[in-house]
């Protein structure tokens, strides 16, 4: 059985549906490869122009799998090349939207912050409670979680590995929308359309530039959003939606 299922739902929409419930979609070694491999094979399909990646209602991911864990040692660790794994994640050029319900804890905090988009349901659980068992966040979430809420909010999650609840996430900058619980899959592929239908090319581009500005000076990021903008002048999609605009028409946005 599949540990992580592939939909296309829509037009230029993935839906990836982590599918351990029996573990609470923890993510395991297997469970990883397999999510790396969607992502290392959607983010060279130039039909897919946004990913949604969800779990279930009870979990949207509960962690890393500690059972699989718990006797390795250093060496061990390091083999299993986890990091390389989370670097494919976060290099994927389209958008990519978490849709977030129940447990999102230690890796399953970390993989929703790999997303550029984060709807969390108002049952939502989000925490990095690594230190807990004796080690710290490993995926990213040290760095990461500071960049998103800043360091005294995040110091307290990663310190005391205490949860906080959809709301508090929404309220501290960790999630984009706060909606009801069966709503949030709704609302990540509503937005997921909205995304798909603009041109990819401006779309990627304003992803690639956001995410090389934010570890940039001011000055630096500022250089690189002015090349990209210039560049888009020279596409198809620029014409087309400008043409629109003054036709007073939708356009039809190409991947040129």
């Amino acid at each position: 059985m599949p540990l992580v299922l592939l939909e296309k739902p829509s037009d230029g929409v993935a839906l990836l549906r982590m599918n351990r419930p029996e573990a609470m979609n923890a993510l395991n070694t297997a469970t990883r490869a397999e999510l790396v491999d969607h992502f290392r094979n959607l983010s060279t399909d130039d039909d897919v122009r946004c990913i949604v990646i969800t779990g279930n209602e009870k979990a949207f991911v509960a962690g890393a799998d500690l059972k699989e864990m718990s006797e390795m040692g250093t060496a061990e660790m390091n083999a299993t090349n986890v990091r390389e794994q989370w670097r494919m994640i976060a290099g994927c050029p389209q958008p990519v939207i978490a849709a977030v319900n129940g447990f999102a804890f230690g890796g399953g905090c970390e993989l929703a912050m790999h997303a550029d988009i984060i709807i969390a349901g108002e049952s939502t659980k989000f925490g990095q409670p690594e230190v807990k068992v004796g080690i710290m966040a490993g995926g990213g979430g040290t760095q990461r979680l500071t960049r998103a809420v800043g360091k005294f909010k995040a110091m307290k999650m990663l310190l005391t590995g205490e949860p906080i609840t959809g709301r508090e996430a929404f309220d501290m900058g960790l999630a984009s929308e706060l909606v009801a619980d069966d709503q949030v899959l709704n609302r990540a592929l509503e937005l997921a359309d909205i995304i798909a239908a603009l041109p990819p090319l401006a779309i990627r581009q304003t992803k690639e530039v956001v995410l090389a500005g934010a570890d940039s000076s001011l000055d630096a990021g500022l250089t690189l959003e002015r090349k990209a903008f210039d560049i888009l002048f020279d596409t198809e999609n620029q014409k087309e939606g400008m043409r629109a605009f003054i036709e007073k028409r939708k356009p039809v946005f190409k991947g040129k």
